[in-house]
């Protein structure tokens, strides 16, 4: 049995990375141990989108420069379910960077940091006094648990998967689009509503494309998951012709768990941090990463009570307006005032990005301007 590991990750992705480069930049000497059942690079089924709360988080860790040679999309546009289109230049640019190059180049830089990285499917975790037993062979004092939708880890100490209601289920492909291309696009679709597809230009003449809605309403459409989540795909967005398609399960931030137990904590999607008007992972992936190692190096005899402080501190109100908004925008004529509103307001076209794509709240004003245009489209649509 190895000696006893300071902090041990389960999960090479952006939370598990993120987690292993914070806790070696905080103590060099520390011994860090970054766990994957998968050798890099390896592809993951996701949006690729790098919204530059992501890139403050990559500062963060010291990788500023990690993906400078993608380039940025500028323009964002956004289709309403009712077809209220808004399209503007983002306040910082956003970038998109396939998830094989960039989960690898994390990988990478954390080996060069000091933590050892090693190829290992968890299959057992028993809480041993001062600390964590992995496998009958590993012992850790703190376990960061950052295996993803499905964790094994969180089964393990006994927290249950987000429900149904909770989870959203998308295909994700690529497709060739013209070199020039530079707008990130939303096209959203009533039918199925909450639903929405999306084109992420890379920059190299190919986009991350995909479709995504809520379970339960995939399950009600009446057709094959694949047909459904294929055929919405093709019917918004018919001029991409997709490959490489992929389905992955989304859980999202509404029915997120407790963060953990005992000397366990929970980071990125295996702690259901995923934006549930968006869809939007990695930004808190990398948050939530750095902050569990935060945590476990500054407590580690209580790692778990200064971990749910940071993450209240950092993403209380945020999670809670999110909340909000995901049972507001039930109602697809909300989206569409909240679009409408932003078509007309640039701040408000910000402010929508900041909150689907960061940590943002929304001041009462704006949400009183935003009733007001629903409860008017809500009254002339029942004339």
């Amino acid at each position: 049995m190895d000696r006893m590991w300071d902090v041990a990750i389960v999960g090479a992705g952006p939370a598990g990375s993120a987690a292993a480069l914070r806790a070696a930049q905080l103590r060099p000497r520390l011994r860090v141990l970054l766990l994957d059942r998968a050798g890099f690079p390896r592809d993951k089924p996701c949006g690729d989108g790098i919204a530059a709360h992501g890139r403050d988080e990559l500062a963060l860790l010291g990788v500023p420069a990690l993906i400078d040679d993608y380039r940025p999309t500028p323009r964002l546009t956004v289709v309403s379910p009712g077809g209220v289109r808004v399209s503007a230049e983002a306040g910082r640019p956003n970038h998109v960077v396939p998830r094989r190059v960039f989960d690898a180049r994390l990988v990478d830089a954390a080996g060069a940091r000091g933590v050892e990285v090693r190829r290992h499917r968890v299959r057992d975790l028993v809480f041993d006094g001062s600390g964590v037993l992995i496998d009958g062979e590993l012992r850790a004092r703190t376990v960061v648990a950052a295996d993803g939708a499905g964790s094994v880890v969180r089964r393990l100490i006994g927290l249950a998967a987000a429900a149904e209601k909770h989870t959203a289920i998308a295909v994700r492909g690529y497709a060739d689009v013209p070199e020039e291309d530079d707008v990130q696009l939303i096209a959203m679709q009533k039918a199925g509503w909450p639903a929405y597809a999306w084109s992420f230009p890379i920059g190299d003449g190919t986009a991350n494309i995909g479709f995504g809605m809520l379970l339960p309403q995939l399950r009600a459409a009446g057709a094959p998951g694949r047909q459904v989540l294929h055929g919405r795909l093709a019917a918004l967005l018919p001029d991409r012709r997709p490959r490489d398609l992929r389905a992955h399960h989304l859980p999202l931030s509404t029915g997120r768990p407790t963060p953990g137990a005992g000397r366990v904590l929970l980071a990125g999607d295996a702690a259901g941090l995923i934006n549930p008007l968006t869809g939007e992972g990695i930004y808190y992936a990398l948050l939530s990463g750095r902050l569990a190692a935060e945590a476990a190096v500054e407590s580690p005899d209580d790692p778990l009570t200064l971990y749910r402080s940071k993450l209240r501190r950092a993403l209380g109100r945020h999670l809670r307006t999110t909340d909000v908004l995901a049972r507001l925008a039930q109602s697809p004529g909300f989206i569409d005032a909240a679009i409408a509103t932003a078509a007309h307001r640039k701040e408000v076209f910000d402010l929508l990005v900041e909150v689907g794509l960061g940590a943002g709240t929304v001041p009462a004003p704006l949400a009183l301007a935003v009733g007001m245009r629903w409860l008017r489209g809500s009254l002339r649509a029942g004339r």
